[in-house]
């Protein structure tokens, strides 16, 4: 366990003055003296005052550097200086070593130091615990057993030789807890007495001399804080895990955060096979005005003074043949102005999900490309700039000079009228540690504009999409300090007999922030508006365009009735930036964890995502039901909150982190052995059914493999024979019967029969186990590299789908998406691709980036069924 160093830096730290003393100079002057003396004695005499000197020198500037007020250097120096040497210069002056996590950010860094500065960087943890075992000591006080990261033994050499005989170690690793710990095990390895913690929001000129010249003693209090979270999920992990191994299959994991974000999507999936749709209609009616056309639609809201709520089709024609005759009258016409509020600046949940609506960007690329982004990038002879603050805050705090110096960006950019009066101050949600600024541009000097050739010119293939982040981070903090766009409202209520229709339009009268932000709904918005809808609310934007001019008592002209069935959807499964919403909602982990819990649960093929939606695999609904019922404690949602809450109150100095510990060992020991004795053991489980061998007339049994579910002959190792199976509306199992194929066997002449593996489908002799023969399938397209294999379908390690070419390795072409044997009609590209976007749905486009064909898929059930449910009456 680490101490405190009882060194301390003042704040009123002074600059150190680099001048000899009068002193110095004095002795070094004798030294030059001319004598008459013997050449071998006088040099000897020079010698010896030269040395004396020096020595002198040496103690008043270490008196100086070292003395009580704890004096720190601020050395001015050019790029080019900065870059000199890698090593201090003794000899000259007090000499600095600043450790950072990451290479990049230790050249953006080193643009704005002296030479008097050395940075290196940690390439991140230094220490942790061991993967072979458990590594904390349960019996005391759960002490952590730290050791040397293999392959960093390196790095923490070259760290020890820089840190020698440097007057202070400066340790700027990342401003969060995480970046607290690795600082710690630095400090410790290196040992050095004089050693400080600096940290910044921004890598610029400005923050980094700043940091260095008012540092802070390392935080005990942040160091517990993580070091518990750590030994929190190696207890779980360390002890759950081997319990699945044991229990379902070999490798799996279990964590404190991720096993609930697993859960999550299991019980969303439960909700959507429970829903039952119920049926419910709507009715519009199309107007015209006084003045006459364009007609325009009105909604129906009430019926005999109640909300309107049209259950079914005899109803609603009902209803429709009754207003045929009626008479339309607008009763009441409201018109006023509607604010909509410019967003607030970026924290790391909402850039994920930002990202994910806009950018189409996972959570794990997006902060990949903003860590980028934020340790610099090169701007041609500006070398490595930084371009936004910390990425990882759940704060929405804004620095007066950031807040002042966008204002003023705002007037000279789009007018003083999108300037508000006062700078906009957005409130930071219960619970954020509000340790960092918001996410912004680290200077406006870098607008989106003059950056973009620079990234155009990066031999780089995320440059593109590092660009579009950065643009994103631009326009959310420019438009976050703007003026609410305007838009001029007009609503009418519009009586006919028993009913009440509502009509809305609106026009925008005011752009304000939607000139740099666009449209687009946010996150939150969406939210809200699915809320007022389920609720049967009418929302702001259901009216759009303007409605013709109306006056209460108006007479209007009925064009046509509509009427329209529909049925209650069931939720919708979690998209990457509903989880990250739903996951910070409930508080469960934290701004930097969010990537790397949805990486995870699709790595461990607990979950996969399709057509961008998270669906549980069989292997994660196993997982979560053995989980759910023998730690129920542990996966909630609550509990998992509470725990950062702890883990918050750590941070602050008001909780002790063994009691934490111990609290929550306690009751998990107790748990544990209770669930080594009665989970069920899946890896052994036979499930008889009515199926019999057709090979052997035994009795099939449904087993769990490495690919799910499966049944397998009960007189097994006799007979072998298998069969994949699912079941039917009724649960009844189905057999998926072998698909065969007119391909044989080149080894026996057999059939070939489509299989599937760990890597996807593929093709084996039906003559199996007698002949093994199997190969990769077609997908009917020549390989477009080396002419002479056909590509397949395959699966990555990750288990993502990907297609490449049946010579692999010696061709390695591979693509993301499904080739296409059709060639393009406007460059010839021997193959298309078949692609889907979030937004356009399935389209076909061609895979030369130079040429801009493009066609939507339009399937025909979805074609069917757009016209099927609606009906109308004149």
């Amino acid at each position: 366990m680490a101490t405190r160093t009882k060194k301390t830096a003042t704040a009123g730290e002074t600059e150190v003055e680099e001048t000899a003393t009068a002193e110095t100079a004095t002795a070094e002057t004798e030294a030059k003296k001319p004598a008459a003396r013997k050449k071998t004695a006088a040099k000897k005499k020079t010698a010896k005052k030269k040395a004396a000197a020096k020595k002198t020198a040496a103690k008043k500037a270490s008196s100086r550097r070292k003395g009580g007020d704890g004096a720190l250097a601020t050395v001015e120096a050019s790029a080019e200086e900065a870059e000199d040497t890698e090593t201090p210069r003794r000899g000259k002056g007090p000499h600095y070593l600043v450790v950072v996590e990451s290479p990049a950010k230790a050249k953006t860094i080193k643009k704005y130091l002296g030479s008097g500065y050395t940075v290196k960087a940690s390439v991140g943890h230094i220490l942790d615990l061991p993967k072979s075992k458990m590594g904390v000591d349960i019996e005391h006080d759960f002490e952590p057993q730290y050791e040397v990261i293999k392959g960093k033994e390196k790095v923490l050499g070259e760290l020890k030789k820089a840190a020698q005989g440097v007057d202070k170690v400066f340790l700027a690793t990342d401003p969060d807890r995480e970046g607290e710990a690795i600082a710690w095990h630095i400090h410790q390895q290196l040992g050095h007495e004089n050693a400080y913690r600096v940290m910044f929001n921004e890598i610029t000129k400005k923050a980094i001399q700043e940091a260095i010249a008012q540092p802070r003693q390392l935080s005990q209090e942040n160091y517990d804080s993580q070091q518990t979270r750590r030994i929190l999920d190696r207890l779980v992990g360390y002890q759950i895990s081997p319990l699945l191994w044991k229990k379902v299959r070999r490798g799996l994991s279990a964590g404190r955060v991720q096993s609930v974000a697993v859960r999550l999507i299991c019980e969303r999936e439960d909700e959507i096979k429970a829903f039952v749709p119920q049926e419910y209609w709507t009715l519009d009616a199309l107007l015209e005005g006084p003045a006459g056309p364009p007609p325009f639609k009105a909604k129906l809201s009430k019926v005999d003074g109640k909300k309107a709520d049209l259950k079914d089709r005899a109803s609603t024609e009902t209803l429709v043949e009754e207003l045929k005759s009626a008479a339309f009258v607008v009763s009441k016409v409201d018109k006023r102005e509607r604010r909509r509020n410019a967003p607030a600046p970026f924290i790391t949940s909402k850039l994920q999900q930002e990202a994910a609506n806009r950018l189409h960007f996972t959570a794990k690329k997006t902060m990949a490309l903003a860590q980028r982004l934020y340790e610099g990038v090169p701007l041609g002879e500006e070398g490595q700039t930084a371009l936004i603050t910390y990425m990882r805050t759940d704060s929405t705090r804004l620095s007066d000079d950031a807040v002042t110096a966008v204002r003023g960006f705002i007037g000279t950019t789009y007018g003083a009228d999108y300037v508000p009066e006062a700078p906009v101050v957005y409130r930071t949600k219960k619970g954020a540690q509000d340790a960092h600024e918001a996410i912004r541009p680290t200077s406006l000097e870098y607008p989106p504009s003059k950056v973009k050739p620079y990234f155009d010119s990066m031999n780089d293939d995320m440059a593109a999409d590092m660009f579009r982040l950065y643009e994103l981070i631009w326009n959310r903090f420019v438009a976050c300090q703007m003026m609410p766009a305007v838009y001029d409202q007009t609503s009418a209520e519009i009586t006919a007999g028993r009913a009440l229709f509502r009509a809305s339009g609106s026009t925008l009268k005011f752009p304000g922030y939607l000139a740099v932000y666009g449209a687009s709904l946010t996150p939150e918005e969406e939210a809200a508006q699915e809320k007022a809808r389920a609720a049967g609310e009418d929302t702001d934007e259901d009216g759009v365009g303007e409605l013709p001019s109306l006056n209460d008592g108006d007479k209007l002209g009925l064009q046509k009735l509509l009427d329209e069935q529909h049925f209650t959807q069931p939720p919708p499964r979690f998209s990457e930036a509903t989880l990250v919403k739903e996951l910070e909602e409930r508080g469960i982990g934290r701004p930097s964890t969010y990537a790397a819990i949805l990486s995870t649960i699709q790595e461990k093929k607990y979950v996969e995502k399709l057509e961008g939606r998270f669906r549980p695999t069989d292997l994660g609904v196993i997982c979560n039901e053995l989980l759910v019922k023998h730690f129920p404690h542990e996966l909630d949602a609550a509990f998992t909150a509470s725990m950062e809450e702890k883990l918050d109150q750590i941070s602050e100095g008001e909780a002790n982190w063994k009691a934490v510990l111990k609290d929550f060992y306690a009751p998990f020991k107790e748990t544990l052995e209770k669930a080594e004795a009665e989970m069920r053991d899946v890896k052994r489980e036979e499930i008889k059914t009515d199926v019999a061998c057709e090979k052997c007339g035994n009795v099939m049994v449904i087993k769990w493999g490495k690919m799910g579910h499966f049944l397998a002959c009960s007189n097994y190792p006799e007979c072998k024979n298998t069969k994949d199976f699912k079941r039917d509306a009724e649960g009844k199992i189905v057999i998926i019967e072998e698909e065969t194929t007119d391909e044989k066997c080149e080894n026996c002449g057999k059939p070939m029969v489509v299989k599937r593996g760990r890597f996807g489908r593929f093709l084996a002799c039906s003559g199996y186990p007698e002949c093994k023969t199997s190969k990769p399938i077609s997908i009917g397209v020549s390989c477009p590299d080396c002419k002479q294999g056909y590509l397949t379908e395959r699966r990555s390690g990750r288990g993502k789908i990907f297609f490449g070419c049946n010579r692999y390795p010696d061709c390695k072409f591979a693509a993301w998406d499904r080739p296409l044997p059709e060639s393009c009609p406007s460059c010839q590209s021997p193959y298309l691709l078949q692609k889907y976007s979030k937004r356009d749905g399935p389209y076909v486009a061609c895979p030369n980036k130079e040429c801009d064909y493009r066609r939507q898929i339009v399937e025909p059930e979805a074609a069917a069924a757009n016209g099927s449910t609606a009906s109308s009456a004149a």
